[in-house]
């Protein structure tokens, strides 16, 4: 497998990890199974031009890209499975970890990996229980004969998400345990960023809290060429949504555009409200939901 270090911001870094194709006689797991199964049942109900299926796609994708793009990331690492682990250690299979080496120092790079698979552990955790707790509590909604449990089936998956991100989690500390990954640093990531327009949203203050996490001096990024560190207290974008497609492009990912898109878009939205409240405005809507968006549409067209 091979991971991604991308900088979002000043302050924030996805975690991407890409999986190389497995050999063709290795069997598929249930967890894989379930998955590609589910995914197929969503693409389905998105063709739906109306009904209910097309009303949840809507909310779930409205739901889904506010999720935290740390959890997507640590989720897109595979669980450390006993196979795995002795593949690891036998250095049969290379661990990459690939990153723009003009933001981010080698020496930091371990830092940077422990913070992201640790630093939400606790949250993961407690949410995963409170979806245990609360799925017996919507068994009484699958007696309505119209539409299946969706509460249920929605904290299901919530409590399915936290789990990976549990286990993305603790294969990387696995990583760094045993010294298994091999640092590459990226010019074809670094030609990406080089090419990036300037200005990008900053905030002349901090806009995470999280006293462990990227407020860390582990997790401030700069061009170590560069003596000139732009807006060096608070936080700036590195990335635009245009310059995110041409990195899943340059790097031909094209699987980790929505990952870019999600993360750019969360990390813009909170530049841009702590800018709000530091000018006194009231913070405007960030995303309307899905019926309000669909209306809009409909307005533009007539």
């Amino acid at each position: 497998m091979r991971i991604y270090l991308l900088p979002i911001s000043t302050r924030r870094t996805l975690l991407y990890c890409q999986k190389i194709d497995a050999p063709a006689s290795q069997k598929q797991t249930w967890g894989d199974w379930v998955q590609s199964k589910a995914a197929r049942t969503w693409a389905d109900w998105e063709k739906k031009e109306k009904g209910w299926q097309k009303k949840v796609v809507n909310y779930g994708n409205y739901a889904f890209r506010r999720i935290p793009y740390e959890e997507w990331g640590l989720k897109s690492v595979p669980p450390l499975s006993q196979r795995r682990k002795e593949v690891e250690l036998n250095g049969s299979e290379k661990v990459e970890v690939v990153y723009p080496k003009s933001l981010l120092a080698m020496d930091k790079i371990p830092k940077i990996l422990h913070t992201l698979a640790t630093e939400r552990e606790a949250l993961h955790r407690k949410r995963l229980m409170l979806c245990f707790v609360g799925m017996p509590l919507t068994i009484p909604v699958g007696i309505l004969p119209v539409i299946p449990n969706l509460p249920f089936f929605y904290l299901c998956y919530r409590a399915w998400s936290h789990y990976r991100a549990l286990a993305g989690g603790k294969h990387i500390q696995f990583l760094l345990q045993k010294n298994l990954l091999t640092l590459t640093p990226s010019p074809i990531v670094d030609a990406v960023y080089a090419n990036q327009k300037q200005p990008l949203a900053s905030t002349p203050q901090l806009t995470t809290t999280t006293k462990a996490g990227p407020d860390s001096e582990d997790f401030k990024i700069f061009d170590p060429s560069n003596t000139e560190v732009p807006n060096p207290d608070g936080e700036t974008m590195l990335l635009s949504q245009a310059n995110g497609i041409k990195m899943t492009q340059a790097l031909d990912l094209p699987q980790l555009e929505v990952e870019l898109e999600r993360a750019i878009w969360q990390v813009e939205t909170a530049v841009k409200k702590s800018n709000e409240e530091a000018s006194g405005d009231n913070p405007s809507q960030d995303m309307p939901k899905p019926d309000e968006a669909k209306s809009q549409e409909d307005k533009k067209s007539q």
